[in-house]
């Protein structure tokens, strides 16, 4: 892995425990030569992982529509490419990496995992999901994951997209190891 999309918040928890980790996250790709694809912002999660893999010497590329240049205090220390919308910035977050690692995060966090892993379910890209479930942060939403496998929502062939560990280094080693899975337009019909 060569370079992550790194998705996580743009706020600033009360709980110094998440910009701790941020900052962790970053130095640590920065010192395993793992490039940094993010939001392009300067703020919360965003800002210290950008922040910390700088310092470290790694490579961070920012990715940020114009809308938000100026609410979320655009990064000019790392090479940032202003797009037109939210779409264009998730197309180059998968087009610039070689994966995806989830921190902590709101909504738009939630936005951008979710479509990781569907674009996984349909082929659109076969590279590993990981959610790094610091504090038990995720707890609720793999379960939610589990819950909506054991349903039948999300196929058998599917159900390992999500990778999930609550130790950075354990995470990473899982993501490297990624095996791509069976897509949706290359399954029999029949089957599905």
């Amino acid at each position: 892995m060569k370079r992550l999309a790194v998705y996580c918040g743009s706020a600033t928890p009360a709980d110094p425990r998440y910009i701790e980790l941020a900052r962790h996250v970053g130095m640590t790709l920065a010192r395993e030569g793992i490039g940094v694809v993010y939001g392009g912002g300067k703020l919360g999660l965003m800002g210290a992982i950008a922040g910390s893999a700088l310092e470290a010497g790694g490579e961070v590329i920012g990715v940020i529509p114009q809308a938000l240049v100026r609410g979320e205090v655009a990064n000019y220390d790392c090479e940032l490419t202003v797009v037109s919308d939210m779409h264009e910035r998730k197309a180059a977050f998968t087009r610039l990496s070689d994966g995806f690692l989830v921190l902590p995060g709101g909504v738009g966090t939630m936005d951008e995992l979710w479509e990781a892993v569907s674009w996984a379910q349909l082929g659109y890209h076969n590279k590993p999901v990981g959610i790094l479930n610091a504090f038990g942060f995720y707890d609720g939403l793999l379960e939610f994951n589990r819950h909506m496998a054991d349903v039948g929502f999300v196929r058998p062939a599917h159900q390992g997209i999500v990778m999930a560990e609550s130790e950075l280094d354990l995470l990473l080693t899982r993501m490297r190891a990624h095996e791509p899975v069976t897509p949706i337009v290359n399954m029999n019909p029949d089957t599905l």
